[in-house]
């Protein structure tokens, strides 16, 4: 890699880093293309950046980023997982994805600015994604509309079953 293109490989971490609202240093090691390449997918699907980098070159990058508190991390085999606006969705997916592989562990996170370690990573995933919580709000918000709802419905209804049994009665006495 010349100079130019590593300038421009740290120019584009430096934006992604700048963008993301949680960033997690994962230590990938021993696995193998298809493996890597379903954790790929499954990351690009839920819109989150996946990197392998080169330490010297993250470390630039990270430079006046929120992601600058973990740079002393970028050892060994670095992976950066990056996501720009669901902070739990990268945690659940790299926790399900470290379930069956002990060749890959979690390092450190940032996560809007703070740095939590692999523990914090691991309770992050336990927590309802951004998608679980928008349909919680969701289901908060309707709940009164669906209980008005109800409570006007019910005399209509209780009307309704009262003349049916009057039209029963009726037709038993004719």
């Amino acid at each position: 890699m010349n100079r130019t293109e590593k300038e421009e490989v740290i120019e584009e971490l430096h934006a992604k880093m700048a963008k993301a609202k949680a960033a997690i240093v994962a230590e990938p090691r021993g696995i193998d293309v298809a493996t890597v390449t379903e954790l790929r997918r499954k990351l690009r699907e839920a819109k989150i950046d996946y990197r392998i980098v080169k330490n010297t070159l993250a470390v630039r990058a990270a430079k006046g980023t929120p992601v600058e508190p973990v740079s002393d991390r970028f050892v060994g085999p670095t992976a950066i997982v990056m996501s720009y606006d669901d902070v739990v969705a990268p945690a659940k997916l790299l926790s399900d994805f470290m379930k069956d592989r002990e060749n890959f562990a979690i390092r450190t996170a940032v996560v809007e600015g703070k740095v939590i370690d692999a523990k914090g990573v691991q309770a992050l995933a336990k927590m309802p994604g951004l998608q679980e919580l928008r349909s919680q709000v969701l289901a908060v918000m309707n709940a009164p509309a669906t209980k008005l709802v109800r409570m006007i419905g019910t005399p209509g209804q209780m009307l309704a079953r009262v003349l049916d049994a009057r039209r029963g009665q009726l037709e038993k006495q004719a």
